[in-house]
C-alpha cells in the first residue's frame, strides 16, 4: 500500500478539485483558501514534482496563452496511479480512525 504525506494527499485532491485548471498558482491558491493557512509555491512545486516522478501525477504544457504574455501553463493531472493511492490512503486512515474509536468505546 502507498502511503502518503499529509501534503502529497491534499495536493492530489486540489489537483483533482480544480481538474483542467490545476496548474502551480491554482493550486497553491486553492490550498490556502481550504487550509487557511499561507502556501508558498515551492511548497507546492517541490511535491508536485516528486508525484509526477513517482508517476502519481503527470503534467503537461498548455498551448501558449496571450494573457500570460504568450506564455503556456504546465496542468497537471492526477494518473490512476495517483488514484490508487489516494484510495489506499485512505483505507489506511479508515482503519486506523476505526481503531480509536474501539479503543475509545472500551474505556
Amino acid at each position: 500500500m502507498k502511503v502518503l504525506s499529509g501534503n502529497d494527499e491534499i495536493i492530489l485532491l486540489a489537483i483533482l478539485a480544480l481538474k483542467e485548471n490545476a496548474y502551480g498558482a491554482t493550486i497553491m491558491q486553492h490550498l490556502t483558501g481550504v487550509t487557511e493557512r499561507e502556501w508558498s509555491i515551492g511548497a507546492i512545486y517541490d511535491p508536485l514534482h516528486r508525484l509526477e516522478k513517482t508517476g502519481l501525477v503527470r503534467s503537461f504544457l498548455t498551448i501558449p496563452i496571450p494573457e500570460r504574455g504568450g506564455r503556456s501553463k504546465r496542468v497537471y493531472r492526477v494518473t490512476e496511479r495517483g488514484q490508487e493511492a489516494l484510495r489506499q490512503h485512505r483505507e489506511i486512515r479508515d482503519r486506523i480512525s476505526k481503531g480509536l474509536i474501539l479503543l475509545a468505546e472500551k474505556k
